[in-house]
C-alpha cells in the first residue's frame, strides 16, 4: 500500500488541520480571556494553544516521513469546529471542553485504531498518547468553565493559598484578593486552582 493512499495519511491530514484550528481557536480565546481581566486563565489557554502546535508539528512530522517526495497539496474535506463569532468567555471554555471531547473519545480512537490496522503501530501509539492529552485540556476547559459559571475562580469555600502571578505574593484564605497586597495587580493575576483528577 502506498503509504499517501492510506487511510492513515488522510486522518493525519485531518488531524494536523484540526490541530492547527484548535491553536488559532485558543490563541483568540487567550485574548478574549485577557481582555476580560483574567491574566491567569489566558496564560493556562496560551500554553493549551502551545500544545496544539506542536501536536500539529508532530502530525506533519508524520505527513513527511510517509511521502519521500514532495508534497504539493493535501486535498482535505471534512468539518472541524466552527464558532460563527467569539462568543462569552464562559460560552467558549464550555464549547472548547466538548471540542477537546469530541477528539479525545471519537476521533482519535478511531485514527488510532485505523493505523494499527494498516500497520502504523508508531501512528496508532500516538494518538493513544495524544487522547490522554486531550482529556486534560478537556478536564481544563471544564473546570474554568463551571468555576466562572459557578463565581468560584477565586471564592472557595475553605481556606485556600492564593499566590500572585506578577509578584509571588501567597496568602491562605477563603477568597482571594481584588488587589495583590503586595504589588497591586488586580485579581486576574491570582493564579486559578485546577484540580488534577478532576
Amino acid at each position: 500500500m502506498n503509504n499517501n493512499k492510506s487511510k492513515t495519511w488522510d486522518n493525519l491530514a485531518k488531524a494536523y488541520v484540526g490541530e492547527s484550528c484548535a491553536r488559532n481557536r485558543y490563541d483568540m480565546l487567550a485574548k478574549l480571556a485577557k481582555s476580560e481581566g483574567y491574566t491567569d486563565m489566558s496564560d493556562m489557554i496560551k500554553l493549551v494553544a502551545t500544545n496544539e502546535f506542536n501536536h500539529a508539528r508532530m502530525i506533519f512530522s508524520f505527513l513527511d516521513a510517509l511521502e519521500p517526495n514532495e508534497i504539493k497539496n493535501i486535498d482535505i474535506c471534512t468539518g472541524y469546529p466552527f464558532k460563527q463569532k467569539l462568543q462569552s468567555l464562559e460560552e467558549n471554555l464550555k464549547l472548547s471542553a466538548s471540542d477537546e471531547e469530541i477528539e479525545s473519545t471519537k476521533v482519535y480512537p478511531e485514527f488510532a485504531k485505523v493505523a494499527r490496522a494498516e500497520g502504523f503501530e508508531d501512528i496508532a501509539k500516538f494518538f493513544e498518547n495524544l487522547i490522554n492529552v486531550e482529556t486534560c485540556h478537556k478536564m481544563l476547559f471544564t473546570q474554568l468553565y463551571t468555576q466562572l459559571k459557578n463565581g468560584t475562580l477565586y471564592k472557595k469555600t475553605t481556606a485556600t493559598k492564593w499566590k500572585c502571578k506578577s509578584c509571588g505574593h501567597e496568602q491562605t484564605l477563603k477568597e482571594a484578593w481584588d488587589k495583590c497586597p503586595l504589588c497591586q495587580a488586580p485579581q486576574g493575576f491570582v493564579m486559578i486552582k485546577i484540580e488534577d483528577n478532576a
